[in-house]
């Protein structure tokens, strides 16, 4: 397995720890300002992104916004670990090269676009897009006076230490 799919799963492992901490009502707890969005529909959005990578066309097209937006993976810890479980096993059992071109659809601002990708491009981008909206979901954590025992939870590896330690 390449580096790059480690990576992603040991990201994604923070997921599973922090489903497996969290009660129904604190996932889908919209209370904090000034996004008032939720973990869960962080968690959400996390695994859609993934969800599109697998869903790759004949003509080897990925389209990032495609997403299937389950309303109960916000709001139901237990939804949310089934549709964890499957993005893993995904990822665990793919034979897709790390350097295999699709064309992948995405919209930055201005409307679809399509952009030439590696398969390892991608997941790298995922894997940064996940840990993006862990330090979104540590705010709101702080916010509402959840613990995480994790002190590296949110910050990306590149962070210096110090700050991580803070």
């Amino acid at each position: 397995m390449n580096v790059i799919i480690q990576s992603t799963l040991k990201t994604l492992q923070k997921s599973q720890y922090l489903l497996n901490s969290l009660s129904d009502e604190q996932l889908c707890d919209a209370s904090v300002s000034p996004y008032y969005s939720s973990i869960g529909t962080h968690i959400r959005h996390i695994l859609d992104f993934y969800e599109c990578i697998f869903n790759v066309s004949s003509e080897n097209k990925i389209d990032l916004t495609a997403r299937s937006r389950n309303r109960d993976v916000e709001s139901q810890c237990d939804c949310a670990k089934d549709y964890l479980e499957g993005i893993i096993l995904k990822l665990k059992t793919s034979t897709i090269n790390s350097n295999q071109l699709f064309l992948v659809t995405d919209d930055l601002g201005l409307g679809k676009t399509e952009i030439p990708y590696t398969y390892g491009a991608l997941l790298a981008q995922a894997n940064s897009h996940t840990i993006h909206h862990y330090a979104i979901i540590n705010y709101i954590f702080d916010r509402l006076g959840i613990t995480l025992n994790d002190s590296s939870f949110g910050y990306n590896p590149t962070t210096p230490k110090e700050i991580v330690r803070r």
